[in-house]
């Protein structure tokens, strides 16, 4: 019986190649054994990603407060630590660390900025560039609004490799300054999700 199912998987494998190369569908759906087959290699390859629990990472955070991560360029591993995330308690917002400006001001002050004036320019004593807006800072207004049950807030912060030392070192010293806020920071590709201390990172640079 084993050699005859090892006789079938390798026909249905045969015939595959043969009707791709040759142009013709396979009209004929998949035997149940090379469906196991299928479904063992990909979970062989992707096990890491859907069966993580995020304690690691989420205690490795609640430590340090600020962390530096590489992830794959192909996407998908972020929004499913995001998930872990929230399931420990936390609420998470991800922002682009390109056009922050001054990052300090941009999460914990109000800040003033100033839309495209299109070439139409103020006539008197404001400004020629149009006016300023101020708008309240992102990071302390979400905490404000927090729900009682809510451990805290995480900034989740795409691209940050285009960010400077100093910045990066004020990220550090945030949560020292706010215990309810915690930051991670996007620094880089990598084969496989991993991250660091963010401070022990800057200190390796």
């Amino acid at each position: 019986m084993l050699v005859l199912s090892d006789f079938n998987l390798w026909m249905d494998f045969l015939s595959s190649i043969l009707n791709f190369m040759v142009g013709i569908p396979h009209i004929t759906s998949p035997s149940p054994i090379i469906k196991r087959s299928i479904y063992r290699r990909n979970c062989c390859i992707n096990h890491m990603a859907l069966l993580t629990t995020g304690k690691g990472f989420v205690r490795a955070l609640e430590k340090s407060g600020t962390l530096g991560v590489y992830a794959p360029l192909e996407g998908g591993f972020e929004g499913r630590y995001q998930r872990r995330l929230r399931t420990n308690g936390y609420e998470s917002l991800s922002l682009s660390a390109r056009g922050l400006g001054d990052v300090g001001a941009y999460l914990m002050g109000v800040h003033g900025v100033r839309p495209a004036h299109l070439g139409k320019k103020n006539i008197g004593q404001s400004a020629a560039v149009g006016p300023v807006y101020f708008v309240p800072p992102i990071a302390a207004y979400q905490l404000e609004s927090l729900s009682p049950q809510s451990k805290g807030l995480v900034l989740w912060i795409l691209e940050g490799y285009i960010l400077s030392k100093a910045e990066l070192e004020y990220l550090v010293a945030l949560p020292q300054q706010e215990p309810r806020l915690k930051v991670v920071v996007e620094l880089g590709g990598e084969r496989y999700f991993r991250w660091e201390p963010l401070e022990k990172l800057i200190e390796t640079a």
